[in-house]
C-alpha cells in the first residue's frame, strides 16, 4: 500500500470525482429519470466515471498498476480527458431534456442536484487534465501532451458525428464525407490504443514524422468536408419544417466538422513545434 499517495492533490481530486459521479447517478436512479437514450447516456457516463476512477485509485494505492503491461500515465491522461468530454456533454444534455418545461417537487430537485453534481464532476476531471498535462521540457507520456489530448478530443468528436449521421447517403459528396470521418477516426483511435499499449514506439520508421504526415492529411481531408458536407446535405434535406430532426442533425454535423478541422489544425501546429523546434532547442 502506497500511503504517500493519500495526501497527493491528484488522489484527493479523484476521491472528489468518485463522490460526485456516484452522487449524480444515485440521485437520478432514485427517481428513475433516465428512460430515454439521453438519460441512458447520462447514466452510462456517470457510472463509467465512477467505476474507472475507483479502479484507478485502487490500483495506484495498491501498486498493482505497475504489473499491468500498459503505459499507465498515458491511460490515466486519456481517461481524464475522455471523462471531461463525456461529462461536459452530459451536463448540457441531461438538463436540456429532463429539466425543460415545468419542473417541481422531489423528482425535479433530484434531477437538478444531479446536474449540479455532473457539472462539478466535469470541472474535477478538467482540473485533473490540467494537473497531469505535460509541461514544456518534461519527459512524459504522449497522451499527456497537447497533441495527445487533442487525439482523444478528435476521436470523441468523431463519435458524436457518427451518432448524428443519417442511415443513407444519396450523393457521392456525402459518402466522401463519411469516409473522411471514418478514416481519421480509425487512425486516431489506433494511435491512442497503440500509445497506451506501449506499441507506438515499436513501429518501424519515424513515428513523429508519421504523426505529422497524418495530421496534414487529416487537415486537408477535413477542409474538403467542411465545404462538401453542408453543400450536399442541405441540397438533399431542403425543408426544415418537414425534416426538423434531420435538419438539426445536419447542422450539428457541420459544426462538429468545423470543430474537428480546427482540432486537427491545432494538433498539426503543436506537432510541428514539438518535433522541429523543441528537438532543435
Amino acid at each position: 500500500m502506497n500511503f504517500r499517495n493519500l495526501v497527493s492533490p491528484l488522489l484527493i481530486l479523484r476521491f472528489f470525482q468518485i463522490f460526485l459521479s456516484c452522487t449524480a447517478f444515485s440521485l437520478v436512479a432514485s427517481v428513475g429519470m433516465f428512460h430515454n437514450s439521453y438519460g441512458a447516456w447520462s447514466m452510462f457516463t456517470w457510472i463509467l466515471a465512477f467505476i474507472m476512477t475507483t479502479l484507478i485509485v485502487v490500483l495506484e494505492l495498491s501498486g498493482f498498476y505497475n504489473a499491468i503491461p500498459i503505459s499507465w500515465e498515458d491511460f490515466t491522461s486519456a481517461f481524464s480527458m475522455l471523462a471531461s468530454l463525456m461529462l461536459f456533454t452530459t451536463s448540457i444534455m441531461y438538463p436540456s431534456v429532463y429539466l425543460s418545461g415545468e419542473c417541481s417537487g422531489h423528482s425535479c430537485a433530484c434531477r437538478g442536484a444531479a446536474t449540479a453534481m455532473s457539472i462539478l464532476c466535469f470541472f474535477a476531471y478538467a482540473i485533473e487534465v490540467g494537473l497531469t498535462r505535460a509541461k514544456p521540457g518534461e519527459i512524459s507520456g504522449f497522451l499527456s501532451t497537447v497533441p495527445g489530448l487533442l487525439k482523444v478530443f478528435e476521436a470523441y468528436v468523431a463519435c458524436i458525428i457518427f451518432s448524428l449521421l443519417p442511415p443513407s447517403y444519396p450523393y457521392a459528396g456525402l459518402q466522401w464525407s463519411v469516409a473522411v470521418y471514418s478514416i481519421c477516426f480509425i487512425i486516431t483511435a489506433l494511435i491512442i490504443f497503440l500509445t497506451i499499449g506501449r506499441l507506438l514506439a515499436r513501429l518501424p520508421g519515424n513515428i513523429e514524422k508519421f504523426l505529422i504526415g497524418f495530421n496534414i492529411l487529416a487537415v486537408l481531408m477535413y477542409i474538403t468536408v467542411v465545404v462538401i458536407w453542408p453543400l450536399y446535405y442541405f441540397r438533399w434535406i431542403t425543408n426544415r419544417d418537414l425534416y426538423r430532426l434531420a435538419w438539426d442533425n445536419g447542422v450539428g454535423i457541420t459544426i462538429l466538422t468545423c470543430i474537428n478541422f480546427l482540432a486537427y489544425a491545432v494538433d498539426l501546429g503543436y506537432s510541428f513545434k514539438m518535433v522541429f523546434f523543441t528537438v532543435q532547442a
